[in-house]
């Protein structure tokens, strides 16, 4: 006979347990929580930029033993200025792959407004301020055409950059006509932009210590937000913590720049790009409703985003950063040429963007992915040249760790579905 009866006691499932603001975690429970809460992020799939600051240190360690000029200061300095430009065009990519888009031009946008203030200021005397703006604005305009066929028509923009980066090549070659070569002067705007270094040791530690207390000031007028509206705050120990890790590498940082000529201001204008974006995707509506249209698009719509505009003005972002990136790529080399924009810069621009986190799924990533990126991809062409190593094995490795960085993305999204947080 079966057991039980009317009266029999109905089991009860267990209530779920509430998920838990990190924030108060870590408030109640100090270093405690901070490590608890690092271990769920990390079990959950939640990596962040530990994938590749792990793949940096490593990087750097086989590197500093096989020569050990690689981690010297000169190198260092070096590496830091000449990752400037891609960097910069990675910084673009990073607010397309923020949609789950991808922009395929970049590359020849970046080497068509090189050509333009070459053209317009060594060439016709244009006004290097008025060679620069038109640059600026030719990116841009070339961003806005790409997103009103993407936006409006619907053509993919797969679709729309690989017909761009055809047709802004073209018009590259155009623009800079027979000779095929525009050098610049050394003594434009652009040029001294990329060349400048202070060598005073107090501008490298200067930058350092405004940049901590940026952090700090950030970080406690954030905090005192939340209080006061009764939601979950960072704590003052998480804030100690970030700020002594922060205050480490950039003194470490600003100490290696003195030991060689000092702070690259090209370097310096990075950072200063790097923060200001960084501020507008975190802190500003506009960067929220970037991020919930590459979350889910349906209901960004029905949040009554207006989708057009956001994509139209992220591929504007985008382009814009590939004319300021293609700039510093033609002060690098001092010239404009027929092969601006070529070889493997849309590779590593994108890979840049990706390897330092950026997802391809769209919905997460961060400014700082750009700097990251352009470190690794950067290290490891730096220290293959050091080794003699040959353009062939450097493309290799370089998509060995951009398929890692896309496999570890892939991991983690699932990791995060099976734990309910994605």
């Amino acid at each position: 006979m079966p057991t039980g009866g009317v009266n029999a006691p109905v089991p009860v499932a267990p209530e779920a347990t509430p998920a838990v603001d990190p924030r108060l975690i870590v408030r109640q429970e100090g270093i405690k929580g901070y490590l608890a809460e690092f271990r769920r992020r990390v079990s959950s799939g939640e990596l962040g930029s530990l994938p590749v600051v792990v793949a940096l240190i490593v990087i750097w360690v086989v590197f500093g033993s096989l020569n050990s000029s690689f981690l010297s200061a000169q190198n260092l300095s070096n590496l830091s200025q000449q990752i400037v430009g891609t960097g910069m065009i990675a910084l673009g990519v990073v607010f397309v792959l923020l949609l789950g888009e991808i922009d395929l031009s970049v590359a020849y946008v970046s080497g068509l407004c090189a050509a333009l203030f070459a053209v317009l200021n060594v060439n016709n005397g244009v006004n290097q301020w008025v060679a620069l703006l038109v640059a600026l604005a030719s990116g841009a305009a070339v961003g806005v055409i790409h997103g009103l066929f993407f936006a409006k028509v619907g053509v993919p923009a797969f679709v729309v950059t690989l017909a761009g980066n055809l047709g802004w090549n073209g018009l590259m070659l155009q623009v800079l006509g027979a000779t095929g070569t525009v050098n610049l002067s050394g003594k434009d705007i652009v040029s001294r932009l990329y060349t400048t270094i202070y060598g005073q040791q107090i501008a490298a530690y200067g930058a350092a210590v405004i940049g901590i207390a940026l952090f700090v000031i950030a970080s406690l007028v954030d905090a005192a937000r939340r209080k006061a509206a009764g939601v979950p705050y960072r704590p003052m120990t998480d804030i100690v913590v970030r700020t002594v890790v922060l205050a480490i590498i950039a003194f470490l940082a600003a100490y290696t720049l003195n030991q060689y000529k000092g702070l690259p201001l090209a370097l310096l204008i990075f950072l200063i790009f790097i923060v200001v974006l960084d501020f507008v995707l975190r802190r500003t509506t506009y960067g929220r409703k970037v991020f919930a249209l590459g979350g889910n698009i349906e209901g960004a719509r029905r949040a009554g985003i207006d989708v057009a505009w956001i994509r139209i003005s992220v591929f504007s972002i985008c382009s814009t950063m590939a004319a300021v990136g293609g700039l510093f790529l033609a002060a690098q080399i001092q010239s404009a040429s027929q092969t601006s924009g070529g070889g493997n810069l849309l590779m590593n621009s994108i890979a840049a963007a990706v390897i330092g986190g950026t997802s391809l799924f769209g919905g997460r990533g961060k400014t700082w992915s750009a700097l990251l990126g352009a470190l690794v991809i950067g290290s490891i062409q730096s220290g293959m040249n050091i080794e003699g190593l040959s353009n062939a094995i450097q493309f290799m490795i370089t998509g060995a760790v951009l398929l890692a960085a896309v496999v570890v993305d892939s991991l983690a999204r699932r990791t995060q579905r099976a734990a309910g947080r994605a």
